[in-house]
């Protein structure tokens, strides 16, 4: 079945871009949501770089992120984590894809309010699970019941998840439909507080 070819700027687009200021367009939620392809498609509409946490993770370390749980466990891994994230957002705007764990810690969360406008693709569990089941590199689902430690992801992990800026649902629709909403999301959403604040006070001086 053919895709229609997303608009590469339509003029929704050049509002949401300016919405965004200097900040990041960040993506949160389980594995499986579509962070990735989606904040790539994203990041292509808005013209600005699409950056992976995990694999800027992989590249600084030298080491897959299933073979860092291995050898130094989840806690410092996580810690590398919160490290490389706060990097990545000093070089907003962007578009930033983070791993299903790197919301749930609060000096993330905090780093992403300041810098970004984070964005959680939220799905259901058999959404996940049918995307997720045939993937064998996710650390976390190496138990003898994978869909039950997903379904224990998702009661855990939303409740945090809920906290980001924008929800936007993730489901089996073409991938540009959810881009649309994203970018429509952003519109909504208006521009960067900060910046505004920041042009007052240059207007008091």
């Amino acid at each position: 079945m053919k895709t229609r070819a997303i608009d590469p700027a339509p003029p929704s687009a050049g509002e949401a871009r300016a919405c965004l200021g200097k900040r990041a367009i960040v993506f949160v939620g389980l594995m499986g949501a579509g962070k990735s392809v989606i904040g790539k498609m994203t990041a292509a509409t808005l013209q600005i770089p699409f950056i992976d946490s995990d694999q800027e993770i992989e590249k600084v370390s030298r080491m897959s992120i299933a073979d860092l749980f291995s050898s130094y466990g989840e806690e410092e891994f996580r810690a590398l984590e919160a490290r490389v994230i706060r990097r990545l957002l000093r070089g907003g705007p962007l578009v930033l894809s983070t791993g299903g764990g790197a919301f749930m810690q609060e000096p993330v969360r905090a780093n992403i309010k300041r810098r970004g406008l984070s964005v959680w693709l939220k799905a259901d569990l058999e959404v996940l699970w049918d995307r997720v089941k045939r993937r064998g590199h996710r650390p976390l689902l190496k138990s003898r019941d994978p869909k039950g430690t997903l379904s224990a992801l998702l009661d855990s992990r939303y409740p945090v998840y809920s906290q980001a800026d924008l929800i936007i649902q993730s489901r089996d629709v073409p991938k540009e439909t959810i881009v649309e909403e994203v970018i429509e999301a952003i519109n909504a959403a208006g521009p960067d507080p900060s910046a505004t604040n920041e042009k007052g006070k240059m207007h008091e001086r």
